[in-house]
């Protein structure tokens, strides 16, 4: 039987990011995705034109949809936009005991446009993060989360140490907004594990934090370990960034999976 993943995310217009990305990277890494949908977004990989949530009620009718079309071996949320989406979302999952939970906290396009409300990232630690197996932030949304700036390696154990005290068994923070080679560190019962990977200059995959949180989701799923689902996941999106098509000035950067 074919393992299943349940992504409760933003839909993005451009298909580069959101849950599309989610689900194209299930079929990829050999898992059965279904959805349910927080919001739509139009844009085009480049600029957000809009962010149109979904009451609560009809996130939460979509995903007990999804978990009678096939249960889940594993959850992954994404852009959840809302304190209230994410008080359904919380409530749903620990009504269903859902498993391997990973939570990739969207606050922000890189640019810095708001894909989450006032209020979403304070809900998503005290709600989300207990649930979860594995959050994955990325450098900025490491800061937020754990209310101080990283710097240098010592700020980076000290973001962990903050974020993890909030319940997650494991947090990955992801070193693509950073200087130097994209490297990523693992933080969790074992220790401190970095995923290294030289970075791919005159390229930017749009949508590769859902693509790696999805790998991984796929991976947790199937019954890998943490840091071999982290493995696996940070492959595939070096897969994905070496065949993209290189970044020019007006053209979409949506990934090409």
């Amino acid at each position: 039987m074919m393992h299943t993943v349940l992504t409760i995310a933003g839909s993005d217009s451009s298909c580069g990011a959101g849950l599309q990305a989610d689900l194209k990277t299930f079929q990829r890494c050999g898992v059965y995705g279904v959805c349910a949908v927080t919001a739509v977004t139009a844009q085009d990989g480049v600029r957000v034109d809009g962010v149109y949530p979904l009451p609560p009620s009809a996130v939460v009718a979509q995903a007990r949809a999804a978990l009678r079309a096939a249960r889940p071996d594993a959850v992954k949320t994404g852009m959840l936009w809302s304190a209230e989406i994410i008080e359904a979302v919380a409530r749903f999952l620990r009504t269903h005991r859902v498993r391997r939970l990973v939570v990739d906290p969207v606050l922000a396009t890189h640019d810095g446009r708001p894909l989450a409300k006032g209020g979403a990232a304070e809900a998503m630690l005290r709600l989300l993060f207990p649930l979860a197996e594995l959050v994955t932030p990325n450098l900025r949304e490491a800061e937020l989360l754990a209310g101080r700036e990283i710097r240098g390696g010592d700020g980076l154990d000290e973001a962990a140490r903050r974020i993890l005290g909030m319940g997650p068994r494991a947090v990955l923070i992801k070193g693509g907004h950073g200087e130097g080679d994209a490297t990523d560190w693992l933080f969790d019962a074992a220790g401190k594990r970095p995923f290294r990977a030289a970075r791919v200059r005159g390229v930017r995959l749009h949508g590769s934090g859902c693509i790696l949180s999805a790998a991984i989701a796929a991976g947790l799923a199937r019954g890998l370990s943490a840091g071999d689902a982290v493995r696996e996941g940070k492959a595939y999106v070096g897969r994905q960034i070496r065949g993209a098509i290189p970044a020019v000035p007006g053209a979409s950067l949506a990934a090409h999976i």
